[in-house]
């Protein structure tokens, strides 16, 4: 493989936690909202309805919010409060502002992979102005050569990219913690996948086994295998 020309992160879950974030605001709603249903049903509910949204609202907290006010309404027929309305317009803008704590060696494996003279991007998928918030809170942004937030990440993503930046697919390194947007269709292209697993895994990003068949990445148990990696390669 010829040394990697630009290496791109992933960004939540991968350099800072997030999905718990979104699986507790959750949690709490289904508490709140006991009485339409259990956390079963409403959780089946709510993934139909993101499901269904998703083409329309794409990711992140706005979208969350979005579609968890269509689905009580939908499990209401209509009849929800204002109030309880307004507990989930409340914990979807926690969302948009928690803290950002960075996963355990984030600062100094990209401080030490930028010293190396690799160029760095942060390529994420998202709301836009959500996804600049949590790098701005992150204090990460000057580590980053490009910063890259996307609607999807899919291979005319990432082939766009290639051709953005004049690359040859096997110059091209994408780390990130999703098979499904951060691996699969980053392999499928030639380019090099590093999989970087995290303990919760939003549902919307789950692959199957069959789906990652004959496909070729590296996995990592943790960020600070990356910089002895590439040394390998």
């Amino acid at each position: 493989m010829p040394a990697p020309r630009l290496i791109a992160f992933d960004a939540d879950d991968t350099l800072w936690p997030n999905q718990p974030q979104f699986d507790l605001a959750e949690a709490r709603l289904y508490e709140l909202l006991s009485h339409y249903g259990t956390a079963d049903d409403l959780s089946a509910r709510f993934f139909e309805v993101q499901r269904e949204n998703m083409p329309l609202f794409g990711y992140g907290a706005k979208s969350f919010m979005l579609s968890m006010i269509e689905t009580v309404i939908r499990l209401t027929n209509g009849q929800v409060s204002g109030q309880e309305i307004q507990h989930i317009l409340d914990h979807g803008k926690r969302l948009l502002d928690y803290p950002i704590e960075l996963l355990p060696h984030v600062p100094e494996v990209l401080a030490e992979l930028k010293q190396r003279g690799y160029p760095l991007m942060l390529l994420t998928k998202g709301d836009l102005f959500d996804q600049e918030s949590k790098l701005a809170r992150s204090g990460l942004g000057d580590l980053f050569d490009h910063v890259e937030i996307v609607s999807e990440k899919n291979e005319a993503t990432y082939q766009r990219i290639l051709s953005r930046h004049g690359l040859q697919p096997a110059e091209f390194v994408m780390i990130g913690n999703s098979l499904k947007s951060d691996v699969l269709p980053v392999a499928r292209l030639g380019s090099q996948a590093v999989y970087v697993p995290y303990h919760t895994t939003w549902v919307m990003e789950r692959v199957s086994e069959a789906d990652l068949m004959g496909v070729a990445f590296q996995e990592v148990a943790s960020l600070i295998e990356i910089p002895g990696w590439l040394a390998q390669q």
